[in-house]
């Protein structure tokens, strides 16, 4: 307002004419104007500059940003905002029971971890976390009330209902989140897991057992064409595999769950997208007894010369098979929840 003042000043002190004061005043008021529109614009971008700056800092320490309910309105659902955030919202503490939380944790950091060192990394997106314990506002907000969920918060706009992974369809691996990532936002990550020695150590155990074995049998080989020898090594890997124990391997998911209140011991997670260590050697033993039922079964149909051991063979065989395959379907209904269909049990 000084310098307007002053130049009205020196423009009727110079003796200008009316027109050139006219264009003048026009100049001036024009120039205001602009300036005044400005603002809001450089006050949006200082506080765009300054939660991108904050955001960057966290991610620099911890890949999985840890937020509370406030910071979630501020960084997460406030504006201006020119990036995506990935939240997941979890119940960490053994007090809320999930059995699954801690799994999903581990799998979710694997993800934001392989964008923290990739080369493609940039403020473009972020991931963070919001625990029931620390932000329950977030998840009364986001009409939520199971854990774990993974939102996509686009940089414009709200979360759509494709923002919200199905995790109770396509689990919630590494590898899948990440694909769903770059299905919601475009942007590619690749999967780096930390590195695991262990099953390259077991190898190596067997391949030195195995190589210790010939030295020492060397001079007779006829075991290496034993037909039950070999049968038994493939069904001990078939059961293994079927079972679940290379998905242990992976995931490496606890022996068992124990209620932190009464105490009592779970075995079989009731979900199809987890399961326990305990779990899948009980499946293994079932898959066992019901194909020994089914060989007795098999072998019975060869016992020719003695009817009643004929007989014993067919009865015990068949006696194994359903009782064993019902334990077997009695699972598959836990694991399922409304499964139709059981046998005995």
């Amino acid at each position: 307002s000084i310098c307007y003042t002053e130049v009205l000043f020196i423009t009727f002190k110079s003796n200008y004419s009316k027109i050139c004061f006219f264009r003048l005043y026009l100049y001036v008021t024009v120039l205001c104007i602009f300036s005044a529109a400005d603002q809001p614009l450089n006050k949006n971008e200082d506080i765009l500059g300054k939660k991108l700056t904050q955001l960057i800092d966290w991610s620099n320490r911890k890949a999985v940003i840890r937020l509370n309910t406030e910071k979630f309105k501020t960084y997460v659902k406030g504006t201006p905002k020119n990036y995506s955030m990935i939240v997941m919202l979890t119940a960490l503490s053994p007090q809320r029971q999930c059995q699954v939380c801690k799994a999903a944790s581990d799998e979710f950091s694997i993800v934001a971890n392989s964008w923290r060192y990739t080369h493609l990394r940039n403020s473009r997106l972020f991931f963070a976390m919001v625990d029931f314990d620390d932000g329950f506002d977030v998840f009364r907000m986001l009409n939520q009330n199971t854990a774990p969920v993974f939102i996509h918060f686009p940089s414009k706009g709200s979360p759509k209902k494709a923002d919200y992974m199905d995790v109770s369809r396509s689990g919630f691996a590494a590898e899948v989140v990440a694909k769903w990532i770059q299905d919601r936002s475009d942007i590619q990550i690749r999967v780096f897991r930390p590195p695991n020695y262990t099953g390259t150590m077991l190898l190596a155990l067997f391949m030195s057992l195995g190589a210790t074995v010939l030295y020492f049998k060397r001079n007779s080989l006829d075991f290496l064409k034993n037909r039950t020898s070999w049968g038994t090594v493939s069904l001990t890997l078939i059961f293994s595999m079927m079972s679940g124990q290379m998905w242990n391997h992976i995931r490496g998911p606890p022996m068992m769950h124990a209620n932190p209140q009464t105490g009592q011991l779970v075995f079989i997670y009731p979900s199809g997208d987890f399961q326990f260590v305990a779990e899948t050697f009980i499946v293994l033993l079932l898959y066992i007894a019901v194909s020994a039922g089914l060989l007795m079964m098999n072998e019975a149909s060869f016992v020719t010369s003695d009817a009643s051991k004929r007989k014993m063979f067919s009865l015990g065989g068949l006696a194994l098979f359903v009782f064993f395959f019902s334990l077997t379907i009695s699972i598959f209904r836990i694991k399922y929840q409304g499964y139709p269909y059981r046998l005995l049990f």
